[in-house]
Formats: structure tokens, sequence, C-alpha cells
């Protein structure tokens, strides 16, 4: 099948499949007598293989690993579980990361009159990080937004 199919039948985009074989995570593929590209049920099948990691969120060196793992019969399945474990361990580090953004956002959106006040902690924090939210930034934050309403 020529690469247009292979990627249909394996959710990887041609351009995808392209640079794995640049990179030398999948073989190239034999050539037609045209020129095209020619892969086999095998070479989609170690696609979608690569697809599933890529949705798990490994790394192409990762892959390189897991696929090495994947075609020896002889492996040792601790080396699979090592590989997931420590990326387990970097995605609990990613989402710690984004909820501790979260949470800062989230301060900064309690902190933000939202008016037609120029007067905006969310950008303070961008431009200076923490002086937006700290307590006595927050407190005369808090203090102008009032004597705005009131004036």
């Amino acid at each position: 099948m020529n690469i247009g199919e292979a990627a249909k039948a394996s959710g990887v985009s041609a351009k995808m499949i392209r640079y794995y074989e640049t990179t030398g995570l999948i073989p190239k593929a034999e050539r037609r007598t045209s020129g095209y590209r020619d892969y086999s049920p095998a070479d989609v099948h170690n696609l979608r293989f690569i697809r599933r990691a890529r949705d798990m969120g490994f790394a192409v060196a990762e892959i390189q690993e897991l696929l090495g793992l994947w075609r020896d019969r002889s492996r040792h399945s601790a080396d699979v579980k090592r590989i997931a474990a420590a990326h387990v361990e970097e995605l609990s580090a990613r989402i710690a990361a984004m909820e501790e953004m979260r949470s800062t956002l989230q301060t900064l959106i309690g902190c933000c009159a939202g008016d037609d006040r120029p007067d905006c902690p969310i950008l303070a924090d961008l431009e200076e990080p923490g002086v937006a939210v700290r307590p006595d930034a927050q407190a005369r934050l808090r203090e102008r937004a009032i004597a705005n309403r009131r004036g």
C-alpha cells in the first residue's frame, strides 16, 4: 500500500511516517518501480504500535527502546516495566507542574476585578511572577478595586 493508505490504516500522518523513516524509528519502506513507497501490513502494525505509544506520551527515544523490546521475544518484562514506570514519574511531574499553573491562575483570576479598569494582577504576575499574589499586593488590589467602584 502507498503512504496515504498506510497513514489512513495506521492513524499516523504521512508526514510523521516520513519523519519516522528519516529518524530510523521505522525502516525505510520498499519502493515500487514507480518510485512510490510501498508499505506492508507489518509496517502498518509497527506504525499502530508507535501511534499508541505516542498517544501515551512516550518520547521518540523511548518508543525506539520499546520497539526493540517488542520485537525481541527474549526480552525481560522488567525492562518494559522500567521504561513505563519512568514515564509515569515524568507524567506525574508534568501533571504537578500543570496543577501548580492552574492554581496560580485561579488565584490571579480571583484577584482580578475583571472590569473596565486597566489594573490587572494577571498581567502583573506575567510581568513579575509572584508580585500580584503576595498578600500585600492582593490587599492593595482589593483596596483599589473598592475605591474605583466608589469613585
